[in-house]
């Protein structure tokens, strides 16, 4: 990926653009090819997502057969780079109680960001997750609703590709006809479960994945997302044609050089270098935000990472997209320590992560099943989305708020560890080895909750008063109290999984102690934390209004996590996309009025 050496930066550009995941490449992509000058600034290194990408490495050639490590933890093969759950020179703390409040904060280090390593799981917010309180009385709503969101969640998914089906379920919203990828087919394991989860009322239907399983439709999106454009419907056909559709050789997690899954690395990135409008540097680890006694940002202070040295950016606008805490511990450091665009005092506050739960069995009818073709995308063809919302809403269930089921099985390329549990090999030698090994492969299931976390007061981060990085800037301190809502959750998603294997005629493995505490996975673990800066209607009770603005600042965005009222059980990554590319149509309107 291209990148400029700071003494070559301009000495002003029309917007700064802090990170280069899914909301800073969205922002780029969209501000550049409405003739923006844009600098973005990653914390990490350059990535070249063709020459780097371990498409057809075997497990054989990575150590202990790509199992993970501290270093590497979704194994050797990930595309993560310098990042995880602990990143060399950049040090958290946590002031948790117990165990399982422990916040984990995941962080990647390199072009990219996270979207090299996502689940693709791309599933839109519906009506009620932008609001929750109108509905339930708890939490927070949006200062937008899903009617003003939804024409970007469409633009989103024509410009990215996501497969999946339109059901027609609740809240679980369609997309407009021929937007959406067909989907594969499910494996073995989920169409046995989709035949019987409905003996406990559980819908299982295909995913929404940003995978291409047909080459992108160059011809005509371009046209359908910049109408009357020719210059930036040529840029957009260009990029589109060049990516690939998904022959199933390899795990997503590893990263795509073909193209046919999303990173801004291969979609957002390379048509917005293409417009000549973005410079990028990379190793810019974003120090704070610059301001002018106007009240307007004016730039950002970033430590170059190759000298050591601070360096000054200027812009007439910046964007802040480093990732929810991340940005959060940006405004905190900003203005010699005292914080910005923090007048309501809630920066940092509610911070949320999605509700984690998982239960695993074995299932007598998928022993010995002959050798077959499941090949496919990274991850699970097939989840659940929730399906008692009729049933919370009358006060049926002792939780406020909704999961979906991500799902696992089959014969999956089994790595460096053993696809057979040892229990049930163990002791055996020989012929009697390979026929246990044969009968058994293939026969568990896993089932993972991804669930709402209503966000709370006792869930905020701050700046550490004693604790700083390698060059001298606070670092976060997490602070973290789960709900009952939250606690009860995870426990009804194990009953259900428990019921699931049951109903399948298979046995529960692992740990069947149903307690709220054993049930839910730490805080921060599923790799979803957002929020920490408020969206609302009022100044007084937020931080950034519907357009990722915030009140204090007003060339002041963010436009990754952080601006989220709620964390609904979908995916953050698709909604955080669509939300910035509508924040960045106001900038160009902004832009164009002299206002910006």
């Amino acid at each position: 990926m291209p990148t400029i050496s700071p003494d070559k930066a301009k000495p002003e550009y029309d917007v700064i653009i802090v990170g280069s995941g899914a909301g800073g490449g969205q922002s780029a992509f969209t501000l550049t090819l409405a003739g923006l000058k844009c600098l973005m600034l990653e914390a990490g290194r350059s990535y070249d997502v063709v020459n780097e990408t371990p498409m057809f490495h075997a497990p054989h050639q990575a150590p202990l057969g790509g199992v993970g490590t501290p270093d590497k933890p979704f194994g050797f093969h990930d595309a993560t780079i310098d990042g995880g759950w602990q990143v060399p020179n950049e040090p958290y703390t946590s002031a948790h109680k117990q165990p399982h409040e422990e916040f984990q904060w995941w962080r990647a280090r390199m072009m990219g960001g996270r979207t090299n390593h996502w689940g693709r799981i791309s599933l839109r917010n519906g009506p009620y997750d932008f609001k929750p309180h109108s509905r339930d009385g708890l939490g927070f709503d949006w200062p937008v609703s899903y009617e003003d969101v939804e024409p970007y969640y469409t633009k989103v998914e024509m410009l990215i590709g996501v497969y999946g089906t339109n059901e027609g379920l609740e809240n679980t919203p369609d997309s407009p006809p021929g937007v959406l990828l067909p989907a594969p087919k499910g494996r073995a394991a989920e169409l046995l479960t989709q035949k019987h989860a409905k003996k406990v009322g559980v819908p299982v239907i295909p995913i929404h994945r940003a995978v291409l399983t047909r080459p992108l439709d160059w011809k005509t999106i371009p046209q359908k997302l910049y109408p009357g454009n020719k210059w930036a419907q040529g840029i957009v056909k260009e990029a589109m044609s060049d990516r690939g559709a998904c022959f199933w050789a390899t795990p997503c997690g590893r990263g795509c050089n073909v193209g046919a899954n999303y990173q801004s690395t291969t979609v957002h990135l390379p048509p917005a270098l293409a417009t000549g409008n973005l410079d990028i540097i990379a190793n810019a680890h974003c120090r704070e935000v610059t301001m002018g006694k106007d009240g307007k940002a004016t730039g950002v202070l970033f430590i170059d990472k190759t000298t050591g040295k601070e360096v000054e950016a200027k812009g007439k606008a910046v964007i802040l997209a480093a990732s929810a805490c991340e940005t959060v511990r940006i405004l905190l450091n900003s203005a010699g320590g005292k914080g910005i665009a923090n007048s309501s005092g809630l920066v940092g506050k509610y911070i949320m992560d999605t509700v984690g739960a998982r239960l695993g069995g074995q299932i007598p009818a998928l022993e010995n099943i002959p050798p077959h073709n499941e090949d496919g995308a990274g991850g699970s063809h097939f989840y659940a989305p929730w399906w008692l919302y009729k049933e919370q809403l009358a006060g049926k269930l002792d939780f406020a708020r909704g999961y979906h089921i991500e799902m696992g099985g089959s014969r999956h390329m089994p790595g460096g560890a053993n696809p057979v549990s040892d229990d049930y090999t163990r002791g055996l030698y020989g012929t009697k080895l390979k026929e246990a090994a044969r009968r058994y492969y293939g026969s568990f299931v896993g089932f993972s909750a991804r669930g709402d976390m209503i966000p709370n007061a006792d869930c905020y981060c701050e700046l550490d008063p004693q604790v700083k990085d390698k060059w001298g800037v606070p670092v976060l301190r997490f602070h973290w109290k789960w709900s009952s809502h939250e606690l009860n959750q995870a426990v009804h998603a194990r009953k259900t999984f428990a019921a699931m294997i049951e109903a399948m005629g298979g046995t529960v493995r692992g740990d069947t102690n149903f307690t709220g505490p054993n049930s839910i996975e730490k805080p921060g673990s599923i790799i979803h934390e957002v929020g920490g800066a408020l969206p609302g209607a009022d100044p007084k009770k937020s931080v950034v209004n519907g357009f990722n603005q915030t009140w204090d600042v007003k060339n002041l965005f963010l436009n990754d996590g952080a601006p989220f009222a709620t964390n609904a059980d979908k995916n953050p990554t698709l909604t955080i996309m669509a939300l910035a590319w509508r924040a960045c149509d106001y900038i160009i309107e902004q832009a164009k009025q002299g206002t910006l």
